[in-house]
């Protein structure tokens, strides 16, 4: 495919706020099916898309893989994250890598990322794959926000450790942890979450995608994590059902299909894009 000029998008955000420039992962051969990936809050592109990425370029795909503000070596903003400014940034940094159309792959907060994404830019994105997601906080959810929230602010890392680790492993997977991998994920070190996890939390209990969801339409594929403790498989019953003509499917696995059910996960987001012509 010949690649054509395109225009970095400026991004629209809050005067108060900067976001600075996003350190991005871009891999696979030039003029490949663009993909775009959106990680999830406290994450990041090599604890949430390590396999996946690998997946795409052996299929032929180019990706470009951003890293929000305070995640992987992307500097911390100077305030709060605005989702629209964030979608725009993740435009930009395909802009950047030449993209000129792209489906895009979201992950938990990711999700909506990406359906703001699409409903900012509909001439770009070709289509959309949500996993474990939302499209609004509901009350459980701003309950786990605000524990998260309240941890990072006293500095008490074991207990962040540890309700990050019961929210995002199903019962299972937790349960049968040997006793060296059950202290990796429960391991206290200060540095191991992501500089930026209080402004990415925070942004989870701002978000609102509701009102872009009927009129998304691009091929969409709801991936809902059936063993989710953290968002609910409701969250991404609701996504599936609001988009028009959303494909729907679920993995018995907590909130981390990439940990628990990788193969799986990969999998169906392969099939998908195989089939779609992505």
């Amino acid at each position: 495919m010949t690649q054509i000029p395109v225009t970095r998008i400026p991004v629209t955000q809050n005067p108060s706020v900067s976001l600075p420039p996003l350190s991005t992962t871009v891999a696979g051969p030039a003029g490949g099916p663009g993909v775009l990936l959106a990680h999830g809050a406290t994450g990041s592109v090599r604890s949430n898309y390590s396999t996946l990425i690998p997946a795409l370029t052996a299929t032929g795909h180019r990706v470009v893989a951003p890293d929000y503000p305070g995640s992987g070596q992307t500097p911390c903003a100077n305030g709060p994250l605005e989702l629209d400014a964030l979608a725009d940034a993740m435009v930009a940094e395909a802009d950047a890598a030449g993209l000129e159309t792209f489906t895009v792959i979201g992950f938990s907060m990711g999700t909506a990322v990406s359906v703001r994404a699409a409903a900012r830019h509909p001439e770009r994105v070709r289509g959309l794959v949500l996993t474990a997601g939302l499209a609004k906080a509901d009350a459980r959810t701003h309950v786990w926000v605000d524990l998260w929230l309240r941890l990072l602010d006293r500095g008490d890392y074991q207990g962040f450790a540890q309700a990050r680790a019961l929210s995002g492993l199903s019962p299972e997977h937790f349960t049968a942890l040997p006793p060296a991998e059950l202290a990796a994920v429960l391991d206290p070190d200060p540095t191991l979450p992501p500089a930026g996890s209080a402004e990415q939390v925070a942004l989870v209990k701002a978000l609102d995608t509701t009102a872009d969801l009927p009129g998304i339409a691009v091929p969409t594929l709801v991936v809902a994590t059936s063993r989710d403790a953290l968002l609910h498989p409701d969250h991404s019953r609701y996504l599936a059902d609001h988009i028009p003509g959303a494909e729907y499917a679920e993995i018995a696995t907590g909130h981390l299909p990439m940990v628990e059910r990788n193969t799986e996960w990969l999998k169906l987001i392969g099939d998908f894009l195989a089939a779609r012509g992505l």
